[in-house]
């Protein structure tokens, strides 16, 4: 779980009470600031946070108040006499690094390997300097926390090298960039807890039009999409990741199902499949319910001749699924077994995920809904 510090050095005067409450209430891990005024006013679940310039001289009062000190630094020699000071206490000291060139780039690795808190900003809109730092810091036990220009760079920030900084900074305008900050903390997709289900029957049911669902990333072998007829009911249709005769594997690609079909995506929220675009979002879903979300290049809407899958899991939830009648298109049993849909019979075994609630507008709704 990422942690964010929000920044009001920067902040207008008369924001600063409505920003520094909504970091409380949020639950934010801390506030930063050049003086004490305002951090000594904090509670102790919020983290005190204090900047101070290159020469690090510090109040009377900062070792009473701060619980981290962050001290500007921008040569070799700076950042030696900075691991002196912290020496004693390295939980309470760190530094702050402003990315200009090659050389602040290497004291900023250097940093973030050697110190309990590293806090960077760049200069240049590229992540590349950022890739760099995250990685020379991958084996330290420190903290990498990386200054956000607005919540849409905190969001990129937060995917960098797929794992991002430790923690994000972000000097607010407003109460509603901190909550807004708060959300996409939030946004990680929980795993899910699927269910085996039972094939009872395999019709073909005529010419129709399906939808494949080209992405933006590499599925694993045991990765695919959720995909039903019914909105409390899906099965696991696998990414064409597995080698197939007279074709080369597409491991972008999940053959999916027909236009009318529910996708499960991220919040426990569907869309139909004909819904979906360049940009979309889905809920990529392994073997053993681990979930991610996944971006949507295209989506591919052909007339193909269609195959219905009629499934119950254990406690005799019924799920149904359209899919193009043809061998090339897959889906997972248990223990990520590939089948092929064309070779599915009564007793089979397959992979999927059972939701309790009624939907609207692919909103889980606690209504009355019967789905055939």
């Amino acid at each position: 779980m990422k942690f964010a510090w929000i920044d009001i050095r920067c902040v207008e005067e008369s924001r600063r009470e409505g920003v520094v409450d909504a970091a409380i209430h949020a639950g934010l891990a801390g506030v930063v600031d050049a003086g004490l005024e305002v951090l000594r006013t904090l509670p102790p679940t919020v983290q005190k946070v204090l900047v101070v310039g290159r020469d690090g001289v510090l109040e009377p009062e900062a070792a009473d108040v701060a619980d981290v000190v962050l001290t500007e630094v921008a040569t070799v020699a700076e950042l030696d006499k900075l691991r002196l000071v912290a020496a004693d206490a390295p939980a309470r000291h760190g530094a702050f690094v402003d990315v200009v060139d090659d050389p602040t780039l290497r004291l900023a690795c250097a940093a973030a390997q050697q110190l309990e808190h590293t806090l960077v900003k760049f200069r240049d809109p590229t992540k590349i300097p950022l890739e760099i730092v995250i990685a020379a810091a991958d084996k330290s036990p420190g903290r990498l926390i990386c200054e956000a220009a607005d919540l849409e760079e905190a969001g990129i920030i937060v995917d960098v090298l797929e794992k991002g900084s430790d923690g994000l900074l972000l000097a607010a305008k407003d109460a509603n960039d901190v909550f807004g900050l708060d959300s996409l903390l939030q946004a990680s997709t929980p795993d899910l807890e699927l269910t085996t289900l039972t094939v009872q029957s395999i019709e073909h049911s005529g010419l129709g039009d399906r939808i494949c669902v080209d992405t933006c990333s590499h599925f694993e072998k045991d990765e695919g999409i959720l995909v039903g007829s019914y909105a409390h009911g899906f099965v696991l249709c696998v990414s064409e990741t597995h080698p197939l005769p007279y074709m080369p594997t597409r491991p972008f690609r999940v053959n999916a199902g027909t236009l009318s079909s529910y996708v499960l995506g991220a919040d426990n929220r569907t869309n139909y499949l004909s819904e979906l675009q360049a940009g979309s979002t889905v809920l990529g879903v392994t073997a053993d319910g681990r979930t991610r979300r996944i971006v949507v290049a295209r989506v591919k809407l052909e007339s193909r001749p269609l195959l219905t899958v009629r499934a119950t899991s254990d406690d005799g939830v019924e799920v149904s699924l359209a899919l193009q009648d043809d061998w090339h298109v897959r889906i997972l049993g248990p223990g990520a077994k590939v089948l092929n849909c064309t070779e599915l019979k009564p007793g089979d075994k397959l992979l999927g995920y059972v939701a309790t609630d009624k939907r609207h507008v692919g909103w889980p709704v606690g209504e009355f809904c019967i789905e055939k």
